[in-house]
């Protein structure tokens, strides 16, 4: 994997997208990079992933305008559904995906962002779908994410008008969870990949798949897929083991560990 450096911070796998000199812009070779270090991670031990970008100026520019300039309307096509299944890969991993968005997130570096589920950002941060101003469409779920993070109205108004918009205005419209200064946006996302971690993983992955199942449905099928979830984690020592720590009234007692059961 040339294009992504995977480091392991325990329980905790960062991702960063190594391509600084073209601002870790998308081409295929990245889109195949990620999807093999998504592929290497240990899901028995990892509990939490982090994506970043290297350097300090850029998360993602974008996908590969050079790349995609000489596409048929075919092979556009592909080249979008290549992003499209590495997308839903992070949105179905089983593990939450926190993306750290230290500068550009444009087209695909948003789109990327919009397939994690917690997105924090630094105070240089800078989102936009550009595409129509290069007479294509957002390509790797911009036009879908986007309406259901923040609403459809702005992702019309974001997406048609071809503006970006700063870390403050992305905070405002609920499109990033918080802002932080460059140099604690690693630290913060890592901190809170840690957190997450510690928690019970059989229920955190039932969160998540509850949460991304159940967004779409009614709300009595939604609570259905809820319901069974919450059932099954009786089925886990996490659930006999964490009950029990919180019943016992020794205050002595060692910190609580869970063991992924």
């Amino acid at each position: 994997m040339s294009y992504i450096q995977v480091e392991y911070q325990e329980q905790v796998a960062l991702l960063t997208i190594d391509r600084p000199k073209a601002l870790n812009a998308l081409n295929s070779a990245v889109l195949d990079d990620l999807a093999a270090a998504l592929d290497s991670l240990d899901l028995a031990v990892v509990r939490c992933v982090v994506i970043t970008g290297s350097g300090s100026k850029s998360f993602v520019a974008g996908a590969d305008i050079g790349e995609m300039s000489s596409l048929t309307a075919e092979e556009g096509e592909a080249f979008g559904k290549k992003g499209n299944d590495i997308f839903r890969k992070i949105e179905t991993l089983p593990v939450p995906v926190i993306a750290a968005v230290n500068g550009f997130a444009l087209g695909g570096g948003n789109e990327l962002a919009m397939a994690c589920d917690i997105r924090l950002c630094s105070e240089n941060a800078v989102f936009g779908q550009p595409e129509v101003g290069l007479g294509i469409t957002p390509g790797f779920g911009g036009t879908q994410r986007l309406a259901r993070l923040v609403s459809p109205g702005m992702a019309m108004q974001l997406i048609l008008s071809a503006k970006n918009i700063k870390a403050p205005e992305a905070l405002r419209i609920g499109l990033v969870n918080a802002v932080y200064p460059q140099e604690e946006l690693l630290p913060a996302a890592l901190k809170l990949a840690k957190a997450i971690a510690a928690n019970a993983p059989y229920a955190v992955r039932a969160c998540k798949k509850a949460i991304r199942d159940g967004i779409d449905l009614p709300m009595d099928e939604a609570l259905v897929v809820e319901e069974k979830l919450f059932g099954s984690c009786f089925a886990t020592e996490d659930q006999k083991y964490g009950m029990a720590y919180f019943l016992d009234k020794n205050k002595d007692k060692p910190a609580k560990v869970f063991q992924n059961k």
